[in-house]
């Protein structure tokens, strides 16, 4: 089976996470770039990837890179590229998205036309003929050209693998799976501790969590573009792929996740959000504020994206809010809190100061993750036993 680079994107600052992940699926990485990984393997890791990755926005297969500083080069780059390996005669294909960065070539447009051009002169002469159906397969291209060097690849996944399938109904700013996965995976965090969060929105965070707590692949309720590529990857890679999600998926896992909303609408969208993904089982959601905040146990985590103010007019009370937050967490006994907002005086208003705090840009918005972080709860007995 042929091997290929594959590229997977994730949000600056989250690289870590986007590699352990590769790791633990076996894989080797040759890259970590800021905002993505790049690893080796053969048609089957594009199916698992697709289907297993919690972190991505998408999976990409590399074609080639190479120096650009004039469109000369750029079309002569493309058109040395081996299209006649990915692309049969009836693909339909185009650059879906080019991006430039300290690049003399910046024009997205004129990358986008040239570049396509380039692919049709080279298939012209590999397949003898003048013109293309365009009416087979779908193969976008993203294109990255970064302090002059091109780099080219096809997109396997299509629309982007944050939509798992589950999410109809969202709040106002709601934070993709993918980033919620990844802070989540962040944080030490284990499905047989307490996670509770009180700004819970359409649900994202308690989702995530139980289908991580349920070994939950996050592809398995969804289609992929590649699914079309028969030339490139036999139709038995997906179904061994999603036979392996399914064969893991243990939804018996005791939890303790809990999501509350001031707004009860919301709390009903995120009851159906999690019984779309097939977890409404493993969660507890309630409608609730955030004053009311308490719990009996030791040892928990607060994980959570609350209200940033977005608006001017939802400033003014943000002092009044992360001060709510933080006496009620003071009052958590043992608990340990993860915070994800814009809110500069975050740390202020809550009345500490974070053990740690990692700047996240979602999207094009910097926000930060701060990390106030509990004791370690007492090592259960089997643990000790199994160690003598």
């Amino acid at each position: 089976m042929n091997t290929f680079e594959l590229i997977v994107p994730c949000h600056f600052g989250l690289e870590a996470v986007m590699k352990k992940e590769i790791l633990d699926l076996g894989y080797e990485v040759s890259q970590v770039e800021d905002g993505r990984v790049t690893f080796i393997g053969d048609a089957e890791a594009i199916c698992r990837a697709n289907i297993f990755l919690r972190t991505t926005e998408r999976v990409l297969l590399k074609v080639g890179s190479f120096h650009a500083e004039t469109f000369e080069d750029l079309f002569q780059g493309t058109r040395a590229i081996p299209w006649e390996e990915y692309l049969p005669k009836d693909a339909k294909f185009w650059v879906a998205k080019a991006s430039s960065i300290k690049s003399k070539l910046f024009s997205p447009s004129d990358i986008q036309s040239i570049m396509k051009k380039a692919m049709v002169e080279r298939m012209k002469k590999a397949y003898g003929i003048e013109w293309f159906p365009e009416n087979g397969a779908s193969f976008p291209l993203r294109v990255f050209i970064h302090k002059d060097t091109v780099t080219v690849a096809l997109d396997t996944t299509g629309e982007s693998l944050h939509k798992r399938g589950y999410r109809t109904l969202t709040s106002k700013a709601p934070i993709t799976e993918t980033l919620a996965a990844a802070l989540i995976m962040l944080t030490p965090w284990k499905s047989d501790r307490i996670l509770v969060d009180p700004f819970c929105g359409s649900g994202t965070f308690p989702i995530e969590a139980a289908m991580i707590a349920a070994n939950m692949a996050p592809g398995m309720n969804r289609e992929f573009l590649s699914e079309d590529w028969k030339h490139l990857i036999p139709r038995k890679c997906w179904y061994d792929a999603m036979d392996e999600a399914n064969d893991l998926v243990d939804l018996s896992v005791q939890t303790d996740i809990q999501g509350y909303d001031i707004d009860g609408d919301i709390v009903r969208a995120a009851r159906a959000n999690a019984k779309a993904a097939g977890v409404d089982e493993l969660i507890h959601f309630q409608q609730r504020s955030v004053s009311d905040l308490s719990h009996p146990k030791k040892y928990g985590f607060l994980i959570t994206n609350p209200p940033y103010g977005e608006r001017i007019e939802d400033k003014k009370n943000l002092p009044e809010l992360y001060k709510t937050i933080g006496e009620r967490f003071a009052e958590l006994d043992s608990w340990s809190a993860y915070i994800i907002t814009a809110y500069e005086d975050t740390e202020r208003y809550f009345g500490r100061k974070a053990d740690k705090n990692r700047k996240i840009y979602n999207g094009m918005m910097k926000t930060y993750f701060y990390q106030f972080l509990g004791p370690k709860p007492p090592r259960k007995r089997e643990d000790r036993r199994e160690e003598r």
